[in-house]
């Protein structure tokens, strides 16, 4: 590994910190180098409204930053918004050096940024540990480019593809450490969702319980109305609810970006898993693994109803991260 690719990482891991505080932000890590090389600041946006990356890292390293470097891993905004363009401060700061891991995909920034440091003479490195930034602010990408809600599927299942037995009962599949995870993303999504037979054969809370974690927007699909008010998802704990009573996905996804919600985990059961996938609405899976076999053929599949005949008709992934949260695994897959 490089130390471009040492400090971008580094970018990587502070902007991860903003996790569930940001949006509909990028998640965003910065690193000041002084002119010897030494580490004089690090900073991350930490919550949506207050200052971003590159600030909070260049406040700490004061006059340092002189004929420094200044990672951040993505392009610093050039406009204003709920603060003041952050190129203003990167151009006073005095930094020789400026370098990214990514382009901002915002038409308000694009480039410019980049080009308006170029012009004050900054030496610019672009795209260190790119694929990693992309990857990161993945849910930004989309939001910004396509304007839709980022859409992923949570399931969790036997080695055979099982969630739960034929009698029903599906607590737990997976160990606590994967359900640990399970939390983080929680409180990476906006809003989590699920349906009305999950809520009935498993009455979830669908709540973050990772220390200082938020709880998303909880959405239940329930056409039919039969979800009680009971029902621990309608829990008076603050967090807003909806139910969505009909089976217009995609009116849904719509609905909710102009809401201003931008991510959408779905933890739900074999139907509602199976019609978002039919309808080519997710744009990731989160696949835990636990190391248990049913070997049931009544018992219940992850997935149903795609009546496929022949190989060329599967639905076909590629594989992103592979994570052991022992003794399972989480396989991250996106649609091909």
């Amino acid at each position: 590994m490089t130390d471009h690719e040492k400090h971008m990482n580094r970018c990587i891991e502070l902007a991860r910190q903003g996790e569930g505080r940001v949006s509909p932000n990028p998640l965003v890590g910065a690193v000041v180098l002084d002119r010897n090389g030494n580490v004089v600041g690090e900073g991350y946006h930490e919550k949506y409204g207050e200052a971003h990356a590159e600030i909070n890292a260049l406040n700490k390293a004061g006059e340092k930053a002189i004929g420094g470097t200044l990672y951040v891993n993505l392009e610093p905004c050039c406009h204003y918004g709920k603060t003041p363009p952050c190129i203003d401060r990167v151009l006073k700061s005095g930094i020789k050096t400026l370098v990214l891991g990514m382009t901002d995909p915002n038409p308000k920034v694009a480039g410019k940024s980049i080009k308006m440091a170029k012009d004050a003479g900054i030496e610019i490195v672009e795209n260190v540990l790119n694929a990693e930034c992309l990857k990161l602010n993945e849910i930004f990408i989309k939001n910004i480019i396509e304007k839709k809600v980022f859409v992923s599927i949570k399931t969790a299942s036997t080695i055979d593809g099982k969630i739960a037995t034929s009698t029903g009962q599906s607590k737990w599949i997976t160990s606590k450490n994967a359900r640990a995870e399970v939390h983080r993303l929680r409180n990476k999504y906006d809003a989590i969702l699920t349906g009305s037979g999950t809520v009935l054969a498993d009455n979830p809370s669908l709540t973050c319980r990772m220390e200082e974690g938020r709880n998303p927007v909880r959405i239940v699909i329930d056409s039919q109305g039969i979800t009680s008010s009971d029902a621990k998802v309608y829990n008076n704990d603050g967090t807003r609810v909806i139910v969505w009573k009909n089976h217009d996905l995609e009116h849904l996804f719509n609905s909710l970006y102009e809401e201003g919600i931008y991510s959408v985990l779905i933890e739900a059961g074999t139907g509602l898993n199976s019609v978002v996938l039919k309808k080519n609405l997710a744009d990731k899976i989160y696949f835990f693994i636990a190391p248990k076999i049913m070997g049931d053929k009544n018992a219940m599949p992850l997935f149903q109803g795609f009546d496929v005949k022949n190989l060329a008709e599967c639905l076909e992934f590629k594989f992103g991260d592979i994570k052991v949260f022992s003794p399972d695994v989480m396989m991250e897959g996106y649609l091909k």
